[in-house]
């Protein structure tokens, strides 16, 4: 029986091996860019959450911040817009939500609500002083003619949902965190 020798490396085999070690770092040098480029962007990161103090907006105010690259509604509800949400039987709805479901427990006053109408995500109108709130006192889409009402409920016209609700908590009665 013959006894099979050990052959040693050889110079080549160090290269074989070298030059492939080399050729995979920089195939993975040059494909890390193309993965890296994936990754959401510095400004989406840093909008993933807002604080937004509520202490300057005075009772009957909306306010509009960008979170997420969206529009959030933020209204300081009046007595009679809170009774008026109330008042509204579930049977008118389009989407059944209960007024108090809609806003924070203890914190009633506050509506928070990304701006986006339900049909086609056009920017309702409201906000402003002065413009145009539809038939329930809440919120006119004027591009296909929704109307919501004073708790971003859908009441007439196409839009299927009501406004949507961010995830929100208050941090304290005047701090609510969004995200």
């Amino acid at each position: 029986m013959a006894t099979q020798e050990k052959e040693e490396p050889t110079r080549r085999d160090f290269l074989f091996v070298t030059t492939g070690a080399f050729a995979a770092v920089g195939g993975a040098a040059a494909v890390w860019p193309l993965i890296d480029q994936m990754n959401p962007d510095a400004t989406v990161k840093a909008l993933a959450s807002i604080e937004i103090d509520l202490s300057p907006i005075e009772e009957g105010q909306s306010v509009t911040f960008k979170w997420r690259g969206q529009p959030v509604f933020v209204r300081y509800r009046t007595a009679s817009e809170i009774a008026e949400a109330k008042a509204v039987p579930l049977d008118d709805l389009k989407d059944p939500q209960p007024d108090n479901e809609r806003v924070s427990e203890g914190h009633e006053q506050w509506l928070v609500m990304v701006g986006l109408c339900t049909h086609l995500g056009c920017v309702p109108l409201g906000q402003k002083p002065g413009e145009e709130r539809g038939d329930y006192h809440g919120w006119f889409c004027p591009c296909h003619g929704s109307h919501y009402d004073t708790a971003g409920r859908i009441r007439k016209g196409p839009a299927p949902k009501n406004l949507v609700l961010p995830p929100f908590e208050f941090l304290s009665d005047t701090l609510v965190k969004i995200g």
